[in-house]
């Protein structure tokens, strides 16, 4: 059975009418994640958990009982978010074997409406990369290419779905880490507006940055998704009490009359030719849909990469200091001071770059050069968001690239962590004003890698962003089938 091929509401039917059974559809997952082991998108299975729970989705179907809305979902959960009883590691050796008390809010309203979850996905430690090559638990490799990254640090997550291991995914978006992965691996990825999903469970990496969001094969399971995780949660204190939208009744209708705007900014020298020509030919597909294309501005955006990274890194710096040893995970031996201990554990435990941006952010936040580093980066983020609301008075839609490039080769760019950082320079501007944005496949490049197109709304607009991009996939044709993998 190919998950790939799978929508949730077809599931959902099938399985209610006794055409598939959830048990069938659990165990073509495993044996896809084991035929496809090598490129390690997973760090730990739930095997049995998902089992008992696709068990009772059948009973339940057999006895002629109401499913849940996402019933028989198959979804991979990024190890950087609890859930009770099973092992989360956020991709480091500090965590190696720590077992949550509790389950992450999004993970367990998912978990209500029905979802399997086949297992924890693997992704680069807490978070903090652009290729996947970070995690303490290896590489994950790009299914369309194995010499090539899936993008980070989601990637796992983003490989579980392309590769149709699972049918959703589940991921974090500090700066681009869900959108990225999605372009790189041909699929769809989704990082709401802050707020707008529950950050609870979520181990921090940059708490103003941080937002849990899916990835699908389509729009409308990007919807479905939605439907379930989105709003107000009593244990996030910054998730939104903004009423939720209906965001699969909000696919319907046409794009007649939509404003897409298109940001100078990001056309410029750095873009890669094919990239270049594959996005603008989405624009013109807009434009044949009836929106109207505007060009509009977003003049700070070339202060995006350092205000981010002081931003992030500060707040990765205060995060990660209760990464201690003294009270869970993974505890240097032969220590003989508690200073000692100390030293030792965070020196063993944390991987080289979660390492680069603590001793960044403690710099950004040290006497005398908070104000000149951290807080003028505040000041500049504020700025940032002002271009983003400027824009949207222009418009209603800002169409962009994912990324500079397709998928870059494995090491290419692990010797040069600035020209790591770039690859996220069209995405880290939406972390920093907290809006939502989506990436969908929108071609191939000449040697077969997947290019994405971004598309970012207003704060809460989910509902016309998923709109425009429901309309695009369907006039382009870039379904479940042109995603599928040669050979794979």
């Amino acid at each position: 059975m190919e998950l790939r091929e799978q929508s949730i509401k077809a599931v959902r039917q099938q399985i209610a009418a006794k055409k598939i059974s959830a048990v069938e559809l659990c165990k073509a997952a495993f044996a896809r994640i084991e035929k496809l082991a090598d490129l390690n998108a997973f760090i730990s299975l739930t095997r049995e958990d998902a089992l008992a729970q696709a068990q009772a989705i059948d009973q339940a179907a057999q006895s002629g009982a109401e499913l849940p809305p996402l019933a028989g979902t198959i979804l991979a959960v990024k190890d950087n978010m609890v859930m009770r009883g099973v092992k989360t590691t956020a991709g480091s050796k500090i965590l190696y074997n720590y077992i949550p008390p509790y389950t992450a809010t999004a993970v367990e309203r998912l978990q209500a409406a029905g979802v399997i979850i086949v297992g924890k996905a693997n992704c680069d430690e807490f978070a903090m990369g652009s290729s996947n090559e970070n995690s303490a638990y290896g590489i994950v490799k790009n299914p369309w290419d194995t010499e090539r990254v899936p993008g980070g640090s989601s990637g796992g997550s983003a490989v579980a779905v392309a590769a149709g291991m699972a049918m959703a995914a589940l991921g974090s978006d500090t700066g681009g880490s869900i959108r990225q992965p999605a372009g790189f691996c041909g699929i769809v990825g989704l990082k709401p507006t802050y707020g707008r999903v529950s950050r609870y469970g979520l181990i921090a990496f940059g708490s103003s940055l941080d937002q849990i969001g899916p990835f699908a094969n389509s729009v409308e399971d990007i919807a479905q998704l939605m439907n379930v995780m989105a709003g107000r949660d009593p244990l996030d204190s910054t998730s939104s009490e903004k009423a939720t939208d209906d965001y699969v009744a909000a696919l319907d209708g046409d794009v007649q009359g939509l404003r897409v705007g298109v940001p100078k900014e990001c056309f410029g020298e750095g873009l890669d030719a094919e990239v270049r020509e594959k996005i603008e030919a989405s624009i013109k597909k807009f434009a044949e849909l009836g929106a109207e294309i505007i060009e509009v501005s977003l003049p700070h955006s070339e202060y995006a990469v350092p205000v981010y990274y002081l931003i992030a890194t500060a707040e990765a710096s205060s995060n990660l200091a209760r990464f201690d040893g003294v009270r869970y995970g993974f505890r240097a031996e032969e220590a003989y001071t508690l200073k000692d201990m100390y030293n030792r554990t965070r020196d063993e435990g944390f991987g080289a770059e979660v390492k680069r941006r603590i001793m960044l952010g403690t710099y950004a936040l040290s006497a005398g050069y908070y104000d000149a580093y951290y807080g003028k980066a505040q000041q500049v983020r504020a700025l940032i968001e002002g271009d983003f609301r400027n824009a949207f008075d222009r418009c209603d839609v800002i169409v962009t690239p994912v990324t500079p490039t397709p998928a870059f080769k494995l090491g290419e760019k692990t010797a040069n962590p600035l020209e790591m950082y770039l690859s996220d320079i069209y995405t880290i501007t939406l972390n920093l004003a907290g809006v939502p944005g989506l990436s969908m496949p929108c071609g191939l490049a000449s040697n077969g890698m997947p290019i994405g197109i971004q598309l970012i709304s207003r704060h809460f607009d989910e509902a016309r962003l998923l709109k425009a991009a429901h309309n695009l996939e369907q006039a382009t044709g870039l379904g479940f089938k042109p995603r599928a993998i040669e050979g794979l």
